[in-house]
C-alpha cells in the first residue's frame, strides 16, 4: 500500500527531535528538521538548561534502535548509587538498583550533537538551523519559518511534530489557531536552579567518588553533583525562587557566603567560586506541562517536553522523550504506516504515561531533598531491597520499575508504587523495626501483604 504520508517536518532539533528525525528517516520518510537556535556543534546553546542529563534504560533502548548506544556509552559515566552528604559531612550510600545497575551521566550537548550528526548523515533528512517557526496551518501541516536573514520560508509537508520543548511554539499555536478543545496547564515549581562546578584535581581525577550521584539534602532545598568525563562535576542547586530563604532573598555576598557555609560546608572547599557564580547567574525555572490532545487533525503532533515537560527529580525527562520516539517508531510498523491509526494509538498510549512520570518526578523532589537523609526512609529502602532479593518476581522497588524496567509503562509503575507504599507503611509500624528489620517475621508479613494487595 502506498504511504499516505511521505514528507514530515520536525520542529525542534534537541535530543528528542533529532532522534525522532532519524527514526522517521529509517522508516523511509523525507524529513525536514528545523531548529530556531544556532548549530550546537558551533556554539553553545544550552544557557539556562542543565549541562548534564541522567540516561537510564528507557533512553538506552531508544538509542539502541538507531545504533547510537555504544558510541554514547563511551562518553558517559555510570552512577551506581546515591551518596548523601549530611550537614556534618557524613556520607550515606544508597544503591540505585542491583549490582551493576546504574544511571548514566551524559553531556546534554554531547548527546545532542551526536544525534544531529547522525541525522545529517541520513540522506532523507535536511537540517535547518536558525529557522524560527512563525505560522502553522493545522489542516495541512504547512508551516512558515523566519530565517536568520529575516527571510520568510514557506514549507509544505504531510505531517509535523512539535519537539520544541517546554515552551513549545507548536503547542502555543495549536492553542491560538485551532478550534480544538485543548486542555492545558503550565505549573511552575516553587524551586528554581543554578549550576555550579567542582573542577577536577590537577591530575584530572575526580574530587568526589566518581561513579555516584552526590546529594546534599536539606529539606526545602538541595545540591546535587553529576560526574563528567574530564574529572569535573556539574552541580545543581535547587532552591525556592522566592520567600524567606530563596534566590530572591539571598541578595548579597554576605548572605550567600553564610548560606553555603551553614548548609554545604564539606562542598564549599570543592566548588569553583560558588558565591560569585550564585551572584552572577539568573536562576532558571522548573515547570510541569500537561496538555490534551497531543494530536491535532491527524496533521500535527507533540512529542517530548512539548507534550509533557517535567521536573528533573526522577532523571526521566529525556528518557521519556526518547521513549515517545521508540513507541511511535514501533507503532509505524504495527499499523503499517497508516498515520490516522498511528497517531491515535500514540496519543492513547503515551498521554497516561506522560502524566504518570510528571507526577512521579514532582514527588521525587521530597525524596531527594528530605527523605534521602532520613533514617526511616533509608530503612524502608533496605527492607525493599532485601525483599526484592528474596522474591524478585513479587516485588520490584518503584525506582527500579521506573529506571530499570524499560518495557513497564510509567502509569503501571505509579499504580504499583501506590500499593507498595501502603504495604511499607504497615511494615514500618512494626515494633522495634529498626532493630528487627532483618527478622523472618518482617518478611513473612511483607509476603502476606503483597499476596493480599498486589497479587489480586
Amino acid at each position: 500500500m502506498e504511504k499516505q504520508v511521505k514528507n514530515i517536518t520536525v520542529a525542534g532539533a534537541g535530543p528528542v527531535g533529532a532522534l525522532l528525525s532519524v527514526m522517521l528517516a529509517k522508516q523511509g520518510y523525507k524529513v525536514d528538521l528545523f531548529e530556531s537556535r544556532v548549530d550546537s556543534r558551533k556554539a553553545s546553546i544550552y544557557q539556562g538548561k542543565s549541562i548534564n542529563l541522567a540516561l537510564s534504560d528507557r533512553g538506552w533502548l531508544a538509542l539502541q534502535a538507531v545504533g547510537l548506544d555504544e558510541s554514547i556509552r563511551e562518553h558517559a559515566i555510570p552512577m551506581y548509587c546515591r551518596v548523601m552528604h549530611d550537614l556534618q559531612g557524613n556520607l550515606t550510600k544508597q544503591p540505585y538498583g542491583k549490582e551493576n545497575q546504574a544511571i548514566w551521566s551524559v553531556s546534554r550537548s554531547g548527546i545532542n550533537e551526536q544525534l544531529i550528526s547522525l541525522a545529517e548523515a541520513e540522506p532523507l533528512i535536511d537540517v535547518h538551523f536558525e529557522h524560527h517557526l512563525t505560522q502553522l496551518d493545522f489542516d495541512s501541516a504547512s508551516s512558515v519559518f523566519s530565517t536568520k536573514d529575516k527571510e520568510t520560508k514557506h514549507h509544505q509537508s504531510d505531517l509535523l511534530f512539535g519537539a520544541d520543548g517546554a515552551f513549545s511554539k507548536v503547542r502555543r499555536l495549536a492553542q491560538e489557531l485551532t478550534k480544538e478543545r485543548i486542555s492545558y496547564s503550565l505549573e511552575y515549581m516553587p524551586q528554581s536552579y543554578i549550576e555550579l562546578t567542582i573542577a577536577a584535581n590537577k591530575d584530572g581525577s575526580h574530587k568526589l567518588e566518581k561513579n555516584a550521584l552526590h546529594i546534599w539534602p536539606r529539606k526545602a532545598f538541595m545540591l546535587i553533583a553529576l560526574p563528567n568525563t574530564d574529572g569535573s562535576f556539574t552541580c545543581t542547586l535547587f532552591l525556592n525562587h522566592e520567600g524567606e530563604l530563596s534566590f530572591e532573598s539571598l541578595n548579597s555576598r554576605e548572605k550567600v557566603t553564610g548560606f553555603f557555609e551553614d548548609n554545604f560546608a564539606d562542598a564549599l572547599p570543592l566548588l569553583d567560586n560558588p558565591v560569585d557564580d550564585f551572584m552572577q547567574k539568573s536562576a532558571s525555572p522548573l515547570c510541569l506541562v500537561h496538555i490534551y490532545p497531543w494530536v491535532v487533525n491527524n496533521k500535527v503532533g507533540l512529542i517530548g517536553d512539548a507534550a509533557h515537560a517535567m521536573v528533573p527529580f526522577y532523571g526521566q525527562g529525556m528518557n521519556c522523550g526518547f521513549e515517545d520516539c521508540r513507541i511511535l517508531n514501533e507503532l509505524i510498523d504495527e499499523h503499517a504506516h497508516n498515520w490516522d491509526h498511528i497517531l491515535a494509538a500514540y496519543q492513547a498510549e503515551r498521554k497516561p504515561n506522560g502524566d504518570a512520570i510528571i507526577e512521579l518526578a514532582k514527588r521525587n523532589f521530597v525524596e531527594m531533598s528530605d527523605l534521602s537523609g532520613d533514617s526511616d526512609f533509608l530503612l524502608r529502602k533496605k527492607i525493599e531491597s532485601e525483599f526484592n532479593r528474596m522474591y524478585p518476581q513479587l516485588w520490584v522497588p518503584l525506582y527500579s520499575m521506573v529506571t530499570f524496567s524499560p518495557h513497564l509503562p510509567y502509569s503501571s509503575a505509579l499504580a504499583i508504587g501506590e500499593i507498595q507504599k501502603e504495604i511499607m507503611d504497615e511494615i514500618m509500624q512494626l515494633d522495634n523495626i529498626h532493630q528487627e528489620w532483618q527478622a523472618p517475621h518482617v518478611y513473612q508479613l511483607l509476603h502476606k501483604l503483597v499476596l493480599e494487595k498486589l497479587e489480586k
